[in-house]
Formats: structure tokens, sequence, C-alpha cells
């Protein structure tokens, strides 16, 4: 099919949107051309490479590397095929990002000539430079030696003329320096715990899947704007800037027609997203005024991270191709919702059966029930540890606002789940487990279909809801790796799994039977894990104090909550499965740590700028007109009617005056406190220095400058507003 752009685009003179005409082929029909997926192997690999590629994919097992010498060249084939002319090893160091290093796919041909060639080699490992990504430590900057190597349990996949290929990344020494090599042992540790616990309930479970589905929202910004906005250009969110009149306070843009300009890239990404094997289905406008969401169906979890960095990567090149920019911040405008990364997490088994679904008679009511129980347990005893895998700088302005969740991890259940639980705690092994089945509405209008609501409502400001079949973690951040909060949550279960079924096979071993032993640990479990449940407002100010005294975790400060990374459970919890080492652990946190330092630095950096070089001589320029149109009236009138005339322009002079001074008396408080906090050496002090001294400073120099934008003449202002912003022309 032509890759022809078929989509809306705007003229330039003009803004005329031009008619939007749709792709001829069906999606189904295209959908993964540009992925070596198994339909790709299938058709370049011989029966027995494929046979054999295939099983270790899905047993979890290592791709050889007589096994990769089969793949690379039919791997070549295709993707030169589809004109690929490189290759490049395409993995998630730890600045939240993607890296790659292009290689042409030529090798001398020993005549003065080059000839095509990939090796299994080279398909299998690559040694990039390590020297420069982020390391906490781990090696000194001459010692740059690191591995990439192939994970084949998510496809290659071919963008522009280059061949990306998704691998893990170490250190020379072994240790991960990356996201996705800790993901898949976190995978593999709850396949193996869940098997375990699976067996009690059924002895044909031998595989047990995670699965991932992540709803991205992003705002989008006319270009031009954009690039009049240095806060934007360089830290992602508006530093400054008045709440316009209207925002989102008459919520008419959440669910809303969406803008055609808008549609017209939406369509263009979709196109995209299909054609890399990305299974988008969902988008619509959200809350706040520019703010959308895409979301995908289901995939395993370590693909469903793959695709969402690359479906990122994708966003970034369609906004500027329909002259927008993509704003993947947390919190990028002041006073309306932010932009969060809905993690919905499930397992489920080889056989068919989602483990967060209630069943169809009583024991499989309490597998569910199990699975339900010490969910909750791993998120009760690794609060602290599972909200760190969340935070950072940028979410840190979004937790607790306009309709994101606090920073206090607690799970909401619903009703009729609470009910059941409840009552499982005071049964005994012979009462019947029920769950009752979804409830019909009927509207009294003919033409209205009967409505069948499901067993659980939502709970806008919980960050661990339980969804119906799966768990939703609704805090994990918009611009985030998905595979930090998943990494944490499949970590905390796989240990708990494991602690689970310990305490159980010990009750056996003392005589209780199966049933019996499984009822006493779970209700044990069901009574510790009460403070981790709460079902009513998170926001409210009795919540944070409930739980404080539920002994939750309720730090607010970023790099006081890395903390917990460390703490002696959450070392045992990650060495579970050798997820983590201790070496690791303190290494990542050290990387937060001087992230988080950066991050604030940079924005320090910028807002000082904008202040002294942008706001403060603006404001002297009106305030210099204004004077001088005072002189002019004095010189013209008598002293009474002077004093009539220039009353309010005196007023607004003094004002300007005075937040001009509290914005240059802040600014250099501001200053002295990052000179001060960078003389410190430890990464965790420096951090904390950063928070508690220079941050404080963001917000007053914002309200004094916000005032002066209401007070300074429009036409002079230097800055796009909030209202230009928010709104697609």
């Amino acid at each position: 099919m032509s890759d022809s752009r078929f989509y809306a685009v705007e003229k330039a003179s003009n803004r005329e949107v031009l008619p939007i005409t749709p792709p001829q082929a069906k999606t189904s029909e295209y959908f993964g051309c540009l992925v070596f997926n198994r339909k790709a192997m299938a058709k370049h690999l011989s029966k027995e490479t494929f046979k054999a590629v295939t099983a270790a994919i899905d047993n979890g097992e290592p791709v050889s590397l007589e096994l990769a010498a089969h793949v690379a060249p039919a791997m070549r084939l295709w993707a030169m095929e589809n004109g690929a002319t490189h290759y490049s090893h395409w993995f998630h160091p730890l600045t939240e990002g993607t890296a790659e290093k292009h290689d042409a796919f030529v090798e001398h041909d020993g005549q003065g000539g080059m000839i095509e060639e990939f090796s299994g080699k080279i398909l299998a490992q690559q040694e990039p430079d390590a020297s420069s990504f982020p390391n906490g430590g781990l090696r000194s900057t001459f010692e740059a030696r690191g591995y990439s190597a192939w994970d084949p349990s998510s496809p290659a996949f071919i963008m522009g003329d280059t061949l990306y290929i998704p691998t893990i990344f170490i250190s020379f020494s072994g240790e991960t320096l990356d996201y996705k090599a800790p993901l898949l042992k976190s995978l593999a540790a709850v396949n193996k715990a869940a098997v375990g616990v699976c067996r009690y309930f059924s002895t044909d479970v031998t595989r047990v899947q995670t699965s991932l589905g992540w709803e991205q929202e992003y705002f989008l910004v006319d270009e031009e704007l954009y690039n009049a906005r240095p806060d934007l250009i360089l830290t992602g969110r508006t530093l400054m800037g008045h709440e316009s009149a209207k925002n989102q306070q008459l919520e008419d843009h959440y669910f809303g027609a969406i803008p055609r300009r808008v549609l017209a890239f939406m369509q263009e990404l979709e196109y995209e997203c299909w054609k890399l094997g990305i299974p988008v289905k969902t988008r619509h406008n959200e809350v706040a005024p520019n703010q959308f969401e895409l979301a995908p169906i289901y995939e395993e979890c370590n693909l469903a991270c793959d695709h969402n960095l690359l479906c990122m990567m994708m966003m970034r090149e369609v906004a500027r191709r329909h002259r927008f920019r993509i704003l993947l911040h947390e919190k990028p405008f002041k006073g309306i919702n932010g932009s969060g990364k809905h993690n919905n997490w499930s397992l489920s088994t080889n056989t068919g059966v989602n483990l967060f679904s209630p069943g169809k008679n009583s024991m499989e009511n309490l597998r569910f029930i199990t699975f339900i129980v010490n969910a909750l347990m791993a998120l009760y005893r690794n609060n602290g540890m599972i909200k760190a895998s969340i935070a950072s700088a940028s979410n840190a302005h979004r937790l607790g606002a306009n309709e994101a969740p606090p920073a206090i991890i607690s799970s909401f259940l619903g009703r009729q789940i609470s009910e059941v639980l409840d009552a499982f705690e005071k049964s005994s092994v012979d009462d019947a487990i029920t769950m009752d089945s979804k409830k019909q509405i009927k509207l009294g209008v003919g033409q209205i279909p009967e409505i069948l609501v499901d067993n659980t409502d939502r709970n806008r400001t919980s960050p661990f809801a339980f969804t119906g079949n799966r768990f939703e973690f609704r805090a994990v951040g918009s611009s985030a790796n998905c595979a930090s909060a998943m990494t944490a949550l499949n970590a905390a279960l796989a240990y708990q799994l494991k602690e689970f079924k310990t305490e159980v096979d010990a009750l056996i071993a003392k005589g209780q039977n199966k049933k019996e032993a499984l009822y006493t640990v779970l209700k044990k479990y069901i009574k510790e894990s009460k403070p981790i449940r709460y079902d009513g407002n998170g926001y409210s100010d009795e919540w944070k104090k409930l739980a404080a005294k539920r002994g939750l975790d309720c730090e607010t400060s970023v790099p006081l909550i890395y903390d917990a990374y460390t703490s002696p459970l959450s070392q045992k919890v990650f060495a579970n499965g050798s997820i983590h080492s201790k070496k690791e652990l303190e290494t990542r946190n050290e990387v937060k740590w001087e992230i988080y330092v950066k991050k604030i630095q940079i924005e320090a950096r910028v807002l000082g700028d904008l202040a002294h070089n942008h706001v403060i001589p603006i404001a002297i320029r009106y305030q210099s007109s204004l004077l001088e149109n005072v002189a002019r009236l004095k010189a013209i009138f008598s002293e009474k009617k002077f004093e009539e005339l220039s009353k309010e322009q005196i007023r607004l002079i003094t004002a300007i005056n005075e937040h001009m001074t509290a914005v240059t008396e802040e600014s250099d408080k501001m200053l002295d406190a990052r000179k001060a906090a960078n003389l410190i050496t430890d990464p965790r002090s420096r951090a904390i220095a950063y928070h508690d001294t220079v941050l404080p400073c963001f917000d007053t120099i914002r309200y004094h400058i916000d005032k002066l934008e209401l007070l300074i003449d429009n036409e002079i202002w230097p800055l796009p507003k909030y209202r230009e912003l928010f709104f697609v022309r």
C-alpha cells in the first residue's frame, strides 16, 4: 500500500484544512507490515528455525548464537525488502527515553566493493558506548564498555530506513543499565510464583502472563506558540502564565468533537502505529483544553512497554508534521488537569483464565480472592517502594491535583468486592463463595437497550483501583517509562505470592487440607491489608490523616520518596528473581537523585532567564511609558486635575514596581540557593536541598510574574498566554 500522505494538512498561508482522504486498505491488511513478527518470520525463516525461535520466545528461554545466525540473514532480507539500509539496537537507558545507534548493512567484499551483511553475532549483541548514560557511579567515564543484547520476545521493526532491534542494556560488569532487563526478570518472577499458586486450583497451568494496557494522555500546542515559549522548549512545561478566563471549568472539552486539525494528527498517528504493530484503539478529547488520550488493546507487558515508548516517539514525529508540538510533561499548565499514563495491569494463564476475574463456581472464586488479596498485600507491604517507582520531579506537580490521585498509595475495590472480602474473613471453609453478576438497568425507553452495570464503580482519586478484571495504576506519569512501575508491581507480587505459598504449604505439612490452609492464610491477609483499602475521597484532609494513622507512606518530597527503594524489604523483594541487587538499587537511586537535581536546576535557570531577560525589561518599558504619560499630564493640567487623572496610573506604576522588586529579590534568593546546593557532593543531600530551598522559590516568582501579566499591556507582553495556548485554531 502506498505510504503517501493522505491526512488533512493546513495551507501555510491561511490555515485552511484540506479534506481528509482515508486509506484505501483495511487496517487488518497492513497492521504490523513493518514488524518482523511471527507472520514475517514464518515467511522468511525455515520451518525448523521458526519453530525453535517461537518455542524459545513462548517458554522464556534465551536464543542461542547458533539460532541467531539463522535468523539474522532472513531478518536483513526482510528489512531490505521494506526499504531498510541500516540497523540499530534499540534500548531503554535510565533517562526515561530510548537510545539508538545506526549502522549500515555493509561490509568490505575484499575486492574494493561492498556487500550487504548482518550476522547472528551482531543481531544478538553489540557494544554501545556506556560512558555517558546514567549509571549512578557504577562506572567511571573512562570505563565505557557496555553491552546490548537482543530481546526476541519483542519483535524487530522498521522506521524510516532503519531496522530497530529491541534489546536490554548492561554494563561490562553485568549490572543492568536500563529498564527492560529488570522488567523481564520481574515478569519471569511473577510467572514462576503465580504458576506455583495456580497449581492449588489447576494442574493445567504452566505459564502466567502479565498484561498491560496503557492509556496515554497528552497535550497538543501550536508549533508557532510553542517556539515562542522558552520554558516549554527547555522544560516541557510553562513556568509562568496566568490562568485563562476559560479553561476546563465548563467541562465542554471532555469527549467533545475532536478538532479537525487534531483529528488529522490522530489519523496519521494511528496509521503509523498500526504499521508498527501497535494496537491503538481509542482516541478522544480529555478534560483539559488541548488535552487528548490514546489507548491500545491490552498486550503482554514487555511488548506493551516497548510499544508505549515507540508510540511516544511516533507522536512527537507526527505532531511536527501537523505543525503541533506534543507535551508529555505531567503538568504543563497550572490550574488544569495534568497528564497521566494509567497502567491497566492483569494476569492470565495459558489456560485462558484472567486471575483477577471472578469465576463461575466457588473454587474459581476462591482463586480470584487468592490473587486479589495477594495483590492487596503486595501493595500494602510495599506501598512506599511502589510510590517511588512513579515519583519524579514532573509527576510531583500532578499528583493530588485536578483528578490525579494523591501521593499516598491506596486501593479502591468498590462496594461489592469489599463486601466479598469482608464476608470471606468471617466465613468457614464450607461456605460457598458467590459473586453477583452484572446488574441490568431498564430505562423504560423502548429503543434503548438494557444497560449492564459492572460490579465495581470507578474512583478517580484512587491510585490503584480495581476495575472489574484488572487493577488500574493511575499514578504513573505521562512521560514515564511504564517499565518502572510494572517492574515494581511485578516484583512485589512475585515476592508476595512466594511468601503466600510458603505459608500455605507449611499449614498443609502440619495436617490442614489444602482448602483449609488457603482460607487460614487468606483471612489473615485480608485483615492485615485493610489499611491499603480506601473507597473514599483521596483528596480529603481526612484521608491524609487516616493514611498516616494506618501507617501508609505519606511522604511527598520526591528525593525522600526514593529512599523506599533501598529499604530492607525492598532489597528482599528485588533480590527475588535477581531483579535488582543491592548495588543496583543504590546506583539507581543515585541516578534518580541526579536527574531530579538536573531537572529542577534547568527549570530554575530558565525561570531566572525569563524573569530577568523577558519579563522585567518589558515591565520596565511599560512602567516607563506610564511614567512618561504621568509627566505629560502634570505639565498640562492643574495639580488638582492632575491628581484626579493620574491616580490610577500611579497605582499601576506602584503595583508594577512592587511585583518587579519581588521577582528580582526572589530570583536572587533562588540563585543563592542553587549555588549553596551545588556545593553539596552527596547526591541525596543535594536533591533534598534543591527540593527544600530552590523549588519553593518557583511559586513565589511565578505569582508575581503572573500578576505582572495582568497589569502590562497585552501588545508588548513577550510570551503567548494561556488563552492562546489552550485552544487549537
